[in-house]
This record gives C-alpha cells, sequence and structure tokens, in this order.
C-alpha cells in the first residue's frame, strides 16, 4: 500500500541502541519525527544528538516500559513537542539465558513484564489515540525468531516473543478498519547490545536462578557482533510496511527450520476428507457463534469484532 512517511511522529522503545535506533535513523531519513524512549538517559542523551547532528527532527524520553503510568507522561511529552503519535515501534527487549528448571518467579516477571508487557503498555497508550487522531498509522512489534520455536535455555524469553506473536497478529485484525497496519518483526541475530541487558534489571526482579556473568556476556556480544546491522534490518522494516505484510523475517537461514516447525504441525492434522460429519457439526457451531457475537458485539460496540 502507498504509505506516506514524511511527517509521522514515530514513538520507538529501546530507540537509543541496536535494533531501535537503525530505526530511529531509517525512519528519520524518511522525513518522520523520532521519539526516543529508553531506561538508560546516557544512551537517549547520546541517540538524540546524533538524530540532531543528521537534521532529524527528535525527542527523547527515558522510561522504563513497565511503568504504565510513566507511559502516559511520555506519550503526553512527546506529543506535546512532535505532534501526534502514528507509528509504533515496540523495539525494546531483554533476555537471560540458563536452565528453565532453574528460573525463579523474578527470571519470569522480568523477562514477560518487558517484552510483552512492554508492547501492551505501547499499544494501551497509543493505540486509543492513533484511532482519535484518525490519520491512519502503523504498528511494528519485535518478536523473535524465538516466537516459532523454544528451547529450555531460552524458554522465558521465547513464552514472551510467543505472546508478543499473538497480540501483534490480533491487533493486525483489530485495527485494519481504522488504517492503521500491523507486522510483527521476528529477527534472528542483530547487531546489538541485548548481551548487556541483565545489567539494566531492576532490583524488583532481583533474584535470578541463572549464574550469568562475565565469560557469558562475553561469548553473547561475539554472537551478536556477527548479526544483521540495525540499519539494514530497519529498510526491511519500511519495506513489509510499504507492502502491508504481517511477518519481517529477513532471515534465509531461518527458512529451513521454520519448514521443519510447521510441518511438524502439518504432520499432526487429521487427512482434510476425514470425519466430514465432524467437521460440518463443528463448522456450524462456530458460524452460529460467530454470527450471535456480531449481532451483540454491534449492540456494545457499534461494530462486529472479528
Amino acid at each position: 500500500m502507498a504509505f506516506d512517511f514524511k511527517g509521522r511522529t514515530a514513538f520507538i522503545t529501546g530507540g537509543a541502541s541496536g535494533a531501535g535506533f537503525g530505526q530511529a535513523k531509517v525512519f528519520g531519513r524518511l522525513g518522520c519525527k523520532i521519539a526516543i524512549a529508553d531506561i538508560r538517559p546516557e544512551a537517549v542523551e547520546k541517540a538524540v544528538a546524533a538524530l540532531e547532528d543528521e537534521g532529524i527532527e527528535c525527542h527523547g524520553v527515558v522510561l522504563d516500559i513497565t511503568d504504565r503510568d510513566a507511559f502516559v507522561d511520555a506519550a503526553n511529552e512527546v506529543e506535546e513537542k512532535l505532534g501526534p503519535v502514528t507509528m509504533l515501534f515496540g523495539t525494546a527487549g531483554v533476555s537471560i539465558f540458563g536452565p528453565l528448571e532453574k528460573a525463579t518467579y523474578d527470571d519470569y516477571d522480568w523477562i514477560m513484564d518487558v517484552n510483552f508487557n512492554g508492547v501492551v503498555n505501547l499499544m494501551q497508550t497509543f493505540v486509543p489515540r492513533m484511532i482519535k487522531h484518525d490519520k491512519g498509522g502503523y504498528i511494528v512489534n519485535t518478536a523473535s525468531l524465538g516466537c516459532f520455536m523454544a528451547s529450555s535455555g531460552a524458554g522465558i524469553y521465547s513464552a514472551s516473543k510467543f505472546a508478543v506473536h499473538g497480540i501483534t497478529m490480533a491487533m493486525r485484525d483489530a485495527l485494519k478498519d481504522y488504517g492503521i497496519g500491523v507486522s510483527v518483526l521476528a529477527p534472528a541475530n542483530i547487531k546489538s547490545n541485548i548481551a548487556e541487558s541483565v545489567k539494566t534489571r531492576p532490583d524488583k526482579y532481583g533474584e535470578s536462578g541463572f549464574k550469568v556473568d562475565d565469560r557469558e556476556i562475553t561469548a553473547l556480544h561475539e554472537i551478536y557482533s556477527q548479526g544483521m546491522e540495525p540499519e539494514e534490518l530497519a529498510r526491511h522494516v519500511k519495506d513489509a510496511i510499504e507492502e502491508n505484510r504481517f511477518y519481517i523475517i529477513p532471515y534465509p537461514e531461518a527458512r529451513a527450520g521454520l519448514e521443519a516447525i510447521f510441518q511438524q504441525a502439518l504432520d499432526a492434522l487429521p487427512p482434510a476428507d476425514s470425519d466430514k460429519e465432524g467437521q460440518e457439526k463443528r463448522s456450524q457451531a462456530m458460524y452460529k457463534y460467530i454470527e450471535a457475537r456480531n449481532r451483540m458485539d454491534k449492540e456494545r460496540y457499534g461494530h462486529a469484532t472479528r
């Protein structure tokens, strides 16, 4: 679809480095006004200075994306400075790895609060505003290839990204009648500093069952140093927005793994021509429910919910 970036205000979580800063530069150069939100004050200041050096209109806010009240304050500040926000990039994320059976509740709470609830807070804060602005727009939430597959070592991280994938797919359906597109970015390796995210873990999530030390952080840095450049990744995001494409997965090396996973799911299904009577009964029940739900939703909300 034709999408005009010029003059739009884009709000980017995790925007001071890595994939978020790549998005800030690419979309800023396309004429967007850029709002960078990040938990690290010095990183925000440095990123804003770099964007301003390129002549990009921007504003930075220090934001803990798990804090809903702070999110509202940040939204008010940004819209006062840069105008109505019509593009959202839910890019901030954290990770910690270790045997899943060793995880604590704090490990679950930290990763889910940042990776999933951070996306929820972003959309809950801005989507009603975007609808009210009536200027269309776009949302891109960053999941991971881990939103399709999981292993013990990255179990909580993958669970958080499965959730991002799901809520983003649902939001795409919810917003299509408002002229607001929605995509999910599912990257593999990115050149970023996510290995350092354990250093931003707040004290309230203090007890971890994982033993993370400098050796692991160094090893992760070596992996991420070979990742896709953030600006290259952001250009793939731009292409997907222009095409209104849901999935953004610009990693050819992921094809074999994804094909194997989806084939497992397909192999678990009975033949399409089996249990004809059961299929018909279940289909009719679903059609009746959808019709009833549409009638109720038109009364309650003024429109049917898909």
